[in-house]
């Protein structure tokens, strides 16, 4: 018969794709072929593991980019006493910065601040920094309150004191982390 398919059906008709039985009455139109879900499932799967994998990654990097480097003082209040020997004694930013927990550690600031004391001292005569033997005031296995007292003399007997109060944390030794 002209106009239909090799199966017998026919073909060209509007809104009956070529192939399949025309839906007679009581039958309800083919069903159209179904869509493969595999590809949008592995591409969901992808996803997640690609997320896991950089957030683990970003976790690791902040997690160790505080790590310690160094051994740390083996008490809080020599922890104390070597930065204040660094920043008043020697006035070595450097060293003092060495003496500093990674997580407070800013170069520029403890630069910063050993220049202070270097320019408060050369507006005096012969200035000497000595401080009180550092007091721990509270402590527990990781973290320490240190207290000490600051003084400076000078050659014509001018005297300035300074109460400090040190915050310092254990990693790998102790370690200075806050000055207040």
């Amino acid at each position: 018969m002209p106009g239909a398919d090799p199966t017998g059906y026919p073909s060209g008709q509007p809104g009956v794709p070529t192939g399949y039985p025309p839906a007679g009455p009581g039958f309800p139109p083919p069903a159209p072929p179904k869509k493969k879900r595999g590809v949008l499932i592995a591409a969901i799967a992808l996803a997640v593991v690609l997320v896991l994998c950089v957030g683990g990654g970003v976790a690791a990097f902040l997690t160790l980019r505080n790590v310690e480097t160094g051994e740390g003082a083996d008490e809080p209040a020599a922890a104390v006493d070597q930065f204040l020997t660094a920043v008043y004694k020697e006035r070595d930013a450097a060293k003092a910065a060495n003496l500093v927990c990674a997580s407070a550690r800013d170069d520029d600031k403890i630069a910063a601040k050993v220049a202070e004391v270097e320019k408060y001292a050369s507006g005096y005569q012969n200035p000497r920094f000595r401080w009180s033997a550092p007091k721990v005031d509270n402590r527990n296995a990781d973290r320490a309150s240190v207290s000490a007292k600051v003084t400076m003399t000078t050659s014509d007997e001018k005297v300035a004191e300074q109460e400090l109060r040190f915050t310092v944390v254990q990693k790998t030794g102790w370690w200075v982390c806050e000055v207040a």
